[in-house]
């Protein structure tokens, strides 16, 4: 497998230029990784799709039953280290499990939950203690943990909870009393990371068991999509938790749930890849089969237009999700979790990955929401019926884009960490940004470009360019008080995003290049072509309107100028190269790389 082998700064996409080596793809994965996904793949279709109709009306004893089976297949024990009966893989492996458990619907997110949110906090931030009594249960299934953040007035302000702990007179337990809202597997979880206030005041988190007296349990949510996973809310009424329960420190309870939350994000976005696939399939056969006006309609253009650029979004959620991985992989891989130090080292390296974590959650959740979409308009009506499961992915993706912090909330926190990393000497933010000035006064000479992708490279240095230029005019507009412009922080995290996506779908296509031939990475090459142009079409457009906020008169006039000589580029032919993408998508109906 090929993973950075140096560290690798966060958000330094945006200022360095990356070496293929450092970038983990789909091509890279081992015999290792391919029988994993293999296992999985096995287990979901012959286990879990045969169940999906009785999943879906919520049987909680079928549901334990078939995560348990998973247990002894070792899915759920991936992550959770070997010396606490897990197999301790790499995340790429947890990453192709979660992607290939995406089949299961609804199913997915219940394990979703417990080996990620759910089990992760004791495996980073436990005790040895809480390692051994919890870790071995949780790997197995024996024991499904569940996780509770969400109470009815704090969903995306975490810390304004106010479900509250006491210390008991004898010092030997946490009195809890509170709620907690939209709890994932609460129906029948035995195990639950719970955040509460000590004294009102400090944030810290606990392990609480079902069974704990004072501990019950509201009515099931009636939802739009997810049917089968349970999600209810909890109540804490005097509820007694030993003190040697508390997880992590007293007041640091925000270190566990926002690093949790991040490798909740990424997980996510590595189960939207299975949706994403899926969708493009059901879509293509179908599109195969339907036949209007004595043609199938998949020989109409603009319905290949819709399958080329479901491949496409597809394509680069993949990307990014894996170089992502890759990431994750060499931040964690020489954490030892038997030492008491365990998770300080895994909080700095996750944090790292902050940003790479935040763009993955709203470009994949966004990428499948369009995907669904298009896949229920390729049907036409059929799409609206629950007995095609396009409807089902549909309404099971709009999900993504509140949970594990809305969308809007992530948009904030991407360019507000960089901010902060720059800030704090982590990043040359801003002695970048001062030598795009001193660059720009120079004369750009007449670009031509002969060699496959280098327009694209070409165009992924500019769009690096137009963030220096607009980010450092409104950090030098607003300083501290940018945090309150929401929608130029809005606009420059959708900038940052797709930087970050035309960079991993280049990389990618360049290292298949050297691995094979042009020949062979031909899809690649045509998807990365188009995928640049329309993205970098996007920042640019951003770029304008941003402007237009940050200048006014003469001095807008000047740099949108600027904007212009930077962005400057020979469009090519995406329809075209969309009619091919989708005739290779139509031959072969299924996801195409």
């Amino acid at each position: 497998m090929t993973t950075a082998a140096k560290k690798v700064i966060g958000g330094s996409f945006l200022i360095e230029d990356i070496d293929l080596n450092e970038v983990l793809t789909p091509e890279d994965f081992t015999d290792e990784h391919r029988m994993i996904a293999q296992t999985t793949e096995d287990y979901i279709e012959g286990e879990v799709v045969p169940n999906d109709e009785h999943i879906e009306k919520l049987n909680y004893e079928l549901t334990v039953e078939l995560m348990r089976k998973a247990g002894e297949l070792g899915i759920l024990g991936a992550d959770v280290p070997e010396e606490f009966g897990g197999l301790g893989l790499d995340k790429v492996s947890s990453t192709l499990i979660s992607e290939k458990l995406a089949k299961g619907s609804s199913f997915a997110l219940s394990i979703g939950a417990h080996v990620g949110i759910g089990t992760l906090p004791i495996v980073f931030f436990g005790t040895q203690e809480q390692k051994r009594k919890y870790l071995p249960d949780l790997a197995t299934g024996k024991r499904i943990a569940a996780y509770c953040l969400t109470e009815p007035t704090s969903g995306s302000d975490a810390l304004g909870a106010k479900t509250t702990a006491r210390l008991s007179d004898d010092g030997e337990h946490y009195i809890l009393n509170g709620s907690k809202l939209y709890i994932t597997n609460a129906g029948f979880a035995d195990v639950f990371i719970v955040y509460a206030k000590i004294d009102g005041q400090h944030f810290s988190a606990f392990i609480v068991e079902k069974d704990m007296p004072g501990f019950t349990l509201g009515p099931e949510e009636k939802k739009m999509g997810i049917k089968g996973s349970s999600t209810r809310p909890l109540f804490f009424e005097d509820v007694k938790v030993p003190k040697e329960n508390l997880l992590g420190e007293i007041g640091k309870g925000h270190v566990i749930a926002f690093n949790i939350l991040n490798m909740g994000r990424f997980k996510l976005a590595a189960g939207t890849i299975g949706a994403d696939k899926e969708a493009v399939s059901l879509s293509a056969k179908y599109a195969n089969t339907r036949k209007q006006f004595d043609r199938p309609i998949s020989s109409f253009p603009l319905m290949g237009k819709k399958l080329a650029e479901m491949n496409i979004q597809t394509f680069v959620t993949e990307s990014l999700v894996y170089r992502t991985a890759g990431l994750l992989d060499n931040a964690l891989k020489d954490i030892d979790h038997t030492a008491e130090s365990a998770g300080v080292h895994a909080a700095k390296a996750i944090a790292e990955y902050a940003i790479e974590c935040s763009i993955n959650k709203v470009f994949a959740s966004e990428a499948l929401d369009f995907i669904a979409d298009e896949g229920v308009q390729i049907h036409g009506g059929y799409g609206f019926i629950q007995e095609y499961k396009v409807e089902r992915i549909y309404r099971d993706s709009r999900i993504n884009r509140i949970f594990e912090g809305t969308n809007e909330i992530n948009r904030l926190l991407i360019p507000g960490t960089l901010v902060k990393k720059a800030m704090k000497g982590e990043l040359p933010l801003l002695q970048k940004v001062q030598g795009l000035q001193a660059e720009l006064l120079q004369s750009v000479p007449g670009l031509t470009f002969d060699g496959t992708l280098e327009q694209e490279a070409h165009l992924l240095d500019a769009a690096k360019k137009v963030f220096l230029l607009v980010g450092g005019l409104a950090v030098q507009k607003y300083q501290t008080k940018l945090e309150n412009e929401q929608e130029v922080l809005s606009n420059l995290a959708d900038i940052i995003i797709q930087i970050f996506a035309i960079e991993s779908a280049l990389v990618r296509t360049r290292k298949q290049i050297l691995r094979s031939s042009e020949d062979k990475a031909e899809n690649m090459i045509d998807m990365t072509r188009v995928f640049t142009q329309e993205a970098f079409e996007r920042i640019d457009a951003l770029a304008r309107e941003t402007l237009t906020v940050i200048d006014s008169g003469d001095t807008l006039r000047m740099q949108l100028s600027v904007l212009k000589k930077i962005t400057k580029f020979s469009p090519i032919d995406t329809v075209s190269l969309k009619r091919k993408i989708a005739a290779r998508v139509i031959q072969n109906e299924k996801y195409t790389v």
